[in-house]
């Protein structure tokens, strides 16, 4: 690199490779620029000047196989917007990269659960003497939901219960295995094939909204306050079909609950999806998105069931 040219002034002693002492106004010398500061006299460079392949004062130089040597926009604020640098590159953890891999462990976590409530309804529906020991103890449906509103409580209410692993996968477990339980109970009173067929259009029903939900340009989260009124309405119409039992009443509830949770699914879907809609689910909370499109996948098929049920009953 050039040196500094300037007129030696006062205080420029030989021996010193042309370095004046320090003088008033002179910034300190820099470690990685053996040519500055200039000679007294000299006409000192314009603020913010860096000479090219120099990095600021106090930046250490990068080192590494990857850096052998000063590079264009090195020390420039464009330099993790280059393309053309592909050292960086391995080193972006952006957004989409952390909400793709949340998208795929709730997912898996999903599956598992359905995979063991499966599980546990094929048992209670093929095996006779499980079957019958669920219906000689009837105290067990009730202990399963205690648990289950003790859990539900717990995880939704406690961050630190459903962030925490493993503690979060044990209560996830536990309440699985409560829900598996309770929904294996109910469906035991239906005959195999109405639980099969209503477990094949649950999923067919399921598969779609889930497409639908990573396609629309549609931001459902919006309607929060809708769904919240329709959750209203839906349990006080609930209340009245239990006293005025009836089979019109009773599939006309079934199919007002199971379009409710339909959209409730798309909604959860759409919220563990992001991509800048009114409201996201945080990447941490993978358990509460797991247990919100479980729950949706319950109510789904609880209310298919029960408008095969009625539909087939004389």
């Amino acid at each position: 690199m050039a040196s500094w040219q300037g007129t030696p002034g006062p205080g420029y002693y030989p021996g010193q490779q042309g370095f004046p002492q320090q003088n008033p106004g002179y910034p300190p010398p820099d470690p990685y620029n053996p040519g500055y500061p200039p000679p007294y006299g000299a006409q000192p460079p314009a603020p913010g000047f860096v000479p090219p392949g120099v990095p600021p004062y106090g930046q250490v130089p990068p080192t590494g196989p990857a850096f052998e040597g000063p590079q264009p926009g090195m020390y420039g604020s464009s330099y993790a917007e280059d393309p053309a640098q592909p050292e960086i590159k391995g080193f972006d953890f952006s957004e989409k990269s952390i909400r793709n891999g949340f998208i795929r462990k709730v997912y898996s976590i999903l599956m598992c659960q359905l995979l063991i409530t499966v599980s546990m309804i094929a048992l209670f529906l093929y095996h006779s003497p499980t079957k019958k020991w669920v219906m000689m103890h009837p105290e067990m449906l009730w202990i399963c939901l205690a648990l289950l509103i003790v859990l539900t409580i717990c995880m939704v209410c406690c961050s630190s219960v459903r962030r925490q692993a493993p503690m979060n996968f044990i209560f996830l477990f536990l309440f699985t295995i409560a829900e598996s339980f309770l929904l294996s109970t109910i469906a035991s009173v239906y005959s195999s094939e109405e639980v099969l067929l209503a477990v094949g259009i649950t999923a067919a029903v399921c598969l779609a909204l889930t497409l639908f939900s990573f396609q629309t340009k549609f931001d459902f989260t919006v309607l929060n306050g809708a769904l919240f009124v329709a959750m209203i309405v839906l349990l006080i119409f609930g209340v009245i079909a239990m006293i005025w039992h009836g089979r019109i009443i009773t599939i006309v509830y079934a199919s007002l609950g199971a379009l409710l949770f339909s959209i409730y699914l798309i909604y959860d879907t759409q919220m563990i999806i992001g991509g800048g809609r009114k409201y996201e689910i945080s990447p941490e909370e993978y358990i509460f998105a797991t247990l919100n499109l479980y729950l949706d996948i319950i109510n789904i098929f609880l209310y298919i069931l029960t408008i095969i049920g009625s539909s087939r009953s004389n």
